[in-house]
């Protein structure tokens, strides 16, 4: 990874936060798009890669498009030579809403409820050239089959309390089968309420993105990082994967380094499941 060229959107926290750390201690230089950098400010651990040049923090939201746009370009400049270029070799996209509230009917709602979505789609229509290898993370048991291989337990979980984060999420997912030419269940697309109309002009086209890989965890937890002291700490599979109950976000950004970043080849092109 030392010399790599990283963009991390949804970097402030969790999955993508620890990844972030991880490629940055490995060598490769991370540009943050933040809504408020701010949040950096007593992170010692950031603070010293921004000051070594290996960070840099970019204002913006990614619901913006001239702020994705703008996030592209700084990633591609190199900080001791602004006129000097060289491709994003990785997108970490790690968006995710945060409960805004509780709805006895809908169980949590964020706010936006296309949160992940259009900021995904405004990735995507501003994708430089050449494209830059992408990394997102979703969630387990979004569609209708893989909510049936979610242990018996979670089910009532699922579908009580995260139906409209997940809603969003699956258009997420949606929007990245389209463009990798994916197989999609079209019982499982959200529709235009979190999609918008005409979202499949603004993005890739079928089958133009293929080096991608979506990583579906289990349930999210805040626990430490088993991997970093035992090799077989999770699980990971291609597709549906049983008795898959939860993961810790450290566990997840460990696979996403260790696993997929410096095994590409092998992951590339695929949803990938993990849990414990």
């Amino acid at each position: 990874m030392e010399n790599s060229t990283v963009l991390v959107i949804g970097g402030s926290r969790n999955i993508g936060y620890y990844s972030a750390v991880r490629l940055l201690a490995l060598g490769a230089t991370v540009t943050f798009l933040l809504r408020s950098p701010q949040v950096f400010d007593q992170d010692d651990t950031i603070q010293h890669y921004v000051k070594g040049g290996k960070a840099r923090l970019i204002k913006g939201d990614a619901l913006v498009k001239s702020d994705v746009s703008r996030a592209w370009s700084e990633a591609q400049h190199q900080q001791e030579d602004d006129s000097v270029t060289r491709p994003v070799d990785f997108l970490i996209f790690t968006v995710g809403g945060t409960a805004g509230h509780f709805s006895l009917t809908k169980g949590f709602v964020i706010t936006p409820p296309d949160l992940v979505t259009q900021s995904l789609i405004n990735v995507l229509e501003t994708l430089p050239s050449p494209h830059p290898k992408i990394i997102t993370i979703s969630s387990n048991g979004l569609t209708q089959a893989s909510h049936k291989s979610l242990p018996l337990l979670l089910k009532p979980l699922y579908s009580y309390l995260l139906p409209e984060p997940h809603k969003d999420k699956c258009g997420a997912e949606e929007v990245i089968a389209h463009s990798a030419g994916w197989e999609w269940d079209a019982r499982d697309s959200p529709g235009d309420e979190i999609l918008g109309v005409d979202w499949t002009s603004r993005i890739p086209g079928t089958g133009e993105l293929k080096s991608i890989t979506v990583i579906r965890p289990a349930l999210l937890t805040d626990g430490v990082c088993r991997a970093d002291i035992k090799s077989d700490a999770y699980r990971v599979k291609e597709g549906d994967m049983e008795c898959s109950y939860s993961v810790s976000r450290r566990d997840v950004a460990h696979f996403l380094v260790e696993g997929v970043v410096r095994h590409w080849q092998e992951w590339e092109g695929k949803r990938v499941r993990i849990a414990y």
